[in-house]
């Protein structure tokens, strides 16, 4: 069923990274982050081209390295600290269809910063997809280690509780983590879009958005504590 939709599998990756410098070809477990990432996706069943949309040229030669198309590279306008998400996808499908005439029905959005995503979790979330035509977009997600609940901010010299109260629930601040909603956060690991979503909604998430819940570990990078948190991950995991 789902072969008979063309998917597209983007990885984005800029080189400007302010937390860690080369933060997507920094070794991770023996090899780049980026590599992580564009081995799982090659293993997936769905996924019928894996494409890279970077700025850098070190990067774009380590993705290759690895088996992952270079077919453009990123104009620098999108690739500022700013840019968001949405106009660097719509770059890539646009780029494939004038230039190669080549076009996805759906694209899977890979951020190497969730190296300990499985190629099954981007199976699932195709299927998922394919399975809801109604729907936008997926999104993978996961329980946060702190729902927003027990969250304050500071205001002058003194904390205000994030949330004041919750019907039923006096002071979630101080209640017990097991009486108050279930949140959920996104996260690292995948992102998958129908192209129409794309074209018509000028957005990669919509408003019809699918879970997919991940209970696996989750490891977003952005630090030197990330890394050394999903190094110990992948040890333990022997991903």
């Amino acid at each position: 069923m789902y072969k008979n939709y063309k998917v597209l599998g983007l990885i984005m990756a800029r080189g400007g990274s302010k937390s860690i410098p080369k933060k997507n070809i920094k070794l991770l477990g023996g090899k780049p982050l980026i590599a992580h990432t564009i081995e799982k996706a090659k293993m997936s069943k769905y996924i019928d081209r894996l494409i890279l949309s970077t700025d850098d040229v070190e990067i774009a030669r380590v993705a290759k390295g690895y088996g992952c198309e270079v077919p453009f590279m990123r104009p620098a306008e999108l690739a500022e600290d700013n840019t968001p998400d949405y106009p660097v996808v719509a770059h890539a499908v646009e780029w494939l269809y004038k230039n190669e005439n080549w076009q996805p029905e759906i694209i899977v959005h890979l951020r190497p910063t969730g190296p300990l995503r499985t190629s099954q979790q981007i199976d699932n979330g195709v299927e998922l997809l394919g399975l809801n035509k109604q729907a936008d977009s997926v999104r993978s997600v996961n329980e946060p280690n702190k729902p927003p609940y027990k969250m304050w901010t500071i205001r002058g010299k003194y904390m205000k509780p994030m949330f004041n109260s919750i019907p039923g629930v006096k002071e979630p601040f101080n209640a017990p983590r097991q009486i108050l909603p279930k949140v959920y956060e996104t996260n690292a690991n995948l992102g998958v879009i129908w192209l129409k979503t794309i074209k018509r909604k000028k957005t990669i998430i919509g408003n019809k958005v699918l879970p997919l819940v991940i209970d696996d570990a989750v490891v977003d990078i952005d630090t030197e504590h990330d890394f050394f948190i999903a190094g110990a991950l992948l040890r333990r995991n022997k991903l």
